[in-house]
């Protein structure tokens, strides 16, 4: 995508904390419960352990995020070598450019490039374009993990990152 540019920030950078505001109020629109409680803290995107990415745009403005986060087996579903994918949005107006697919593959190298296994995450059933994005880049449904996992809305899936 022309003009747009990925750079790693802190989870705590003010273009970060703005998108994740929008990002849950999102969520809050789609399921009606307040956002993502899933709890998330700078520490978990600091390299070498995850790094958090944002999309500029030509004028410098934020438009796409996400994240990613070391997991190891943890009684709640991961296994040894998760890189665990969080916060994955991109803006309204910057929708269907192939952004967030351009996201994910950074995000991809980058935890394979820490060593990382595989890539797993967890949306819902109220976010089709979501699932459609992870299912046509090579994920797949595996066990149910994290905060969400005993929700029936709930829907995992991994990708193994040695491929």
């Amino acid at each position: 995508m022309f003009g747009v540019r990925i750079r790693p920030v802190p989870f705590d950078h003010p273009d970060a904390v703005k998108l994740n505001d929008e990002v849950q109020a999102e969520y809050h629109e789609r399921y009606g419960d307040g956002g993502d409680a899933t709890v998330l803290a700078p520490s978990d995107f600091q390299p070498p352990r995850g790094v958090y990415l944002i999309a500029y745009d030509e004028a410098d403005r934020p438009v796409a995020t996400g994240g990613w986060r070391c997991q190891d087996e943890n009684g709640e579903g991961n296994q040894d070598g998760d890189a665990e994918l969080k916060r994955m949005f991109v803006v309204r107006e910057m929708r269907g450019r192939g952004l967030a697919r351009r996201m994910l593959t950074a995000l991809e190298e980058s935890a394979r490039d820490a060593g990382r296994v595989r890539m797993v995450l967890e949306t819902g059933t109220e976010q089709p374009e979501a699932i459609a994005l992870y299912t046509s880049s090579g994920y797949e449904p595996c066990t149910k993990f994290g905060y969400y996992r005993a929700y029936a809305e709930s829907r995992c899936f991994a990708k193994p990152l040695n491929a």
